[in-house]
């Protein structure tokens, strides 16, 4: 397995530390807003790269966290005329809402930066012992900055020079700090702010030192994989380095995977550009699963652009993987003729490479969307096989094999695990069709009583009424099954 490393700016094998455990902390939401599509790709994204690990035979550790205290969070509040902790509490709730809709399964361990005050003064007062940070005074207390100069290694995540980055920084409005580069680590409480005690007096914590407390405590000194978006490289995670290995003087994690912007028109999303797309706002219009794929379509790594017509792609692209399902299990049902044979040598290869293209594109740095090309173009020949109507005891064993391979391969994207009538009952909510599966159901009975007697205009009709809400009737051999119509 290749994993591209952000640190070294190249490909390399993946050694977990400690042989078959790996140890995983991606940074997590600020809680102050809904969650946009970019905040569910990276979601999705490390979604993945847990779940393929745990298939992979690997005992995996993961770790996201919560900002729950921020510049952001303290002015949505004061905006809202509410208290810091309300705001937090409430979008931390919608985050969960938004992501068990996007089948996202929970990190092992969730911590938020306010549970961990004690950890982040502990690291921050060895940084002052060690010479690494140093103290402002603000009136009756201080805060607290990291000295990136005394870090020579800083720049080495983000490529970055110190020299460039300082003439090319802004005037600071504080010019007390010793460089313009340096961060807080502390920062002292103004009137009217949340605070924490601490030796400095009563203050917050800085953005960067959160996540190095907290994945040091779940995770130890050095991990294996640290992540999150591309946005974060500079100045978050590059900050997260200098602190931590300034603070225990060893390597702090050995890979860093950051996945690539969600971008619109070829512009990366901002809310100062008016375009960001909030995860509730498409979840309305669209079936989670569909989203999903989308997200998964592209290279973690490589920029998506983001349209509607692509979110349709994939929702089509998932309708015919259910329909695929579905045909498979009428097989499974008629009678056998063990009399007919059809060639299936082809599929049945295909069949055996199955898992171990899926895995080598898997391993070859996560590349979903070469794992999902694969396992369409096996389900492409499983309807071409289909097509030839197979009836045989063996080819009946190999299309429940093949639905089986379909599901379990689809159980590492979290995708195609619904049953097919149920991905049709979510569209049936979600596209907000003027029906209800009770109606269709009674107007297939009318229907299949007047084919009984030979109403063939009632039955048209009855067809005809339904299309025009978007329902389609299949008719099988021992029944009539809807399904909503993919635009």
């Amino acid at each position: 397995m290749r994993v591209f490393n952000t640190l070294t700016d190249k490909l390399e094998e993946f050694k977990p530390i400690n042989d078959k455990k790996v140890g995983i902390y991606a940074c997590g939401v600020t809680v102050y807003d809904l969650c946009h599509i970019g905040h569910a790709r990276s979601a999705v994204v490390f979604d993945v790269i847990v779940k393929y690990l745990r298939y992979k035979g690997y005992e995996v550790k993961f770790v996201k966290n919560f900002t729950d205290i921020d510049d952001k969070i303290i002015n949505r509040a004061n905006k809202e005329g509410v208290s810091w902790k309300e705001i937090a509490e409430k979008y931390t709730g919608e985050y969960y809402k938004d992501m068990d809709r996007l089948g996202i399964t929970r990190a092992d361990i969730e911590p938020k930066a306010t549970e961990h005050i004690n950890e982040m003064i502990e690291i921050i007062q060895t940084l002052i012992d060690k010479g690494y940070a140093y103290e402002i005074e603000e009136g009756q207390a201080k805060s607290v900055y990291f000295s990136v100069e005394k870090f020579p290694q800083y720049g080495k995540l983000s490529k970055k020079k110190i020299d460039e980055l300082i003439s090319g920084a802004r005037v600071e409005v504080d010019e007390r700090k010793k460089s313009p580069l340096d961060f807080a680590l502390w920062k002292a409480s103004k009137p009217g702010e949340p605070w924490w005690d601490s030796p400095w007096g009563k203050g917050r914590p800085g953005w960067h030192i959160e996540c190095s407390a907290m994945s040091i405590k779940y995770l130890g000194e050095t991990f294996d994989i640290h992540g999150g978006g591309a946005d974060l490289i500079f100045p978050h995670h590059e900050n997260e380095i200098a602190q931590s290995e300034a603070f225990t003087g060893k390597p702090f994690a050995k890979y860093w995977i950051h996945n690539g912007f969600v971008t619109i028109n070829k512009e990366k999303m901002s809310k100062s550009l008016g375009n960001v797309l909030n995860i509730r706002d498409l979840l309305d219009i669209y079936d989670a699963e569909a989203l999903r794929l989308f997200l998964l379509s592209s290279h973690y790594r490589s920029p998506i652009e983001f349209a509607h017509e692509y979110i349709k792609e994939a929702e089509a692209t998932v309708d015919r993987v259910y329909s695929t399902i579905m045909r498979i299990e009428d097989f499974e049902k008629i009678e056998i003729n063990d009399k007919s044979s059809i060639e299936f040598d082809k599929v049945k290869a295909m069949l055996e490479n199955l898992r171990p293209e899926f895995e080598k594109a898997m391993d070859d740095d996560f590349n979903t969307a070469k794992a999902l090309g694969i396992l369409f173009e096996f389900i492409k020949e499983i309807n071409r096989f289909m097509d030839k109507k197979p009836s045989q005891n063996k080819e009946i064993d190999f299309l429940v094999t093949a639905k089986r391979a379909i599901k379990e391969i689809g159980s590492v994207l979290n995708l195609f695990q619904r049953q097919p009538v149920d991905w049709y009952r979510d569209l049936l909510k979600v596209k907000k069709i003027a029906t209800t599966e009770e109606e269709i159901n009674r107007l297939i009975k009318e229907r299949t009583e007047a084919r009984k007697n030979k109403d063939w205009k009632k039955a048209d009709s009855i067809r005809e009424q339904l299309l025009s809400k978007g329902i389609i009737l299949e008719d099988k051999p021992d029944r009539t099954i809807w399904k909503v119509k993919i635009n």
